[in-house]
């Protein structure tokens, strides 16, 4: 009884590690996005840097100094990657179609943040958006709500 008892405890700590490694890696991949996002113009501003620490922190529900490590964590990843492919994939593999749109969504904020849409962070967020599988009339219409919100 005590052995059965232990393996129960046993599995629901290993669940708990588990869930906790996912949503890390979860966080990782959509801050290395969303640091490739503010580095898409070639011009790292203050907007788009803002950006990206109050869409990591309030999305995800961080303290600054937490934002700060994921995001150093994250220009790592980003800085080591070959391709995109790496964060998609554990994003199409981690999360609900409707979370992915709201991916999609904080990367068309930090890319508007500075008011001005370059063609490359245009482009990065499509890429992004096909290799998540967003349908064209769900990335229009999130485009045009952030747009309309950033005025």
């Amino acid at each position: 009884m005590l052995g059965s008892l232990r393996d129960l405890v046993g599995k629901q700590l290993a669940t708990r590690e588990d869930t906790a490694a996912r949503a890390y890696s979860v966080r990782l991949a959509t801050a290395a996005l969303l640091v490739e996002m503010v580095r898409a113009d070639q011009e790292v501003g203050g907007e788009e840097a803002a950006a990206l620490y109050a869409e990591l922190g309030q999305h995800f529900g961080l303290r600054m100094d937490e934002s700060q490590r994921l995001i150093a964590a994250a220009e790592r990843e980003a800085d080591a990657a070959v391709s995109l492919h790496q964060f998609t994939k554990l994003l199409n593999d981690a999360l609900a179609p409707v979370e992915k749109l709201v991916v999609l969504e904080l990367l068309w904020r930090v890319a508007l943040a500075d008011r001005n849409l370059d063609k490359h962070e245009e482009h990065l967020v499509r890429k992004v958006g096909d290799l998540l599988y967003v349908s064209q009339p769900d990335f229009v219409r999130i485009k045009l709500k952030v747009q309309d919100a950033t005025g």
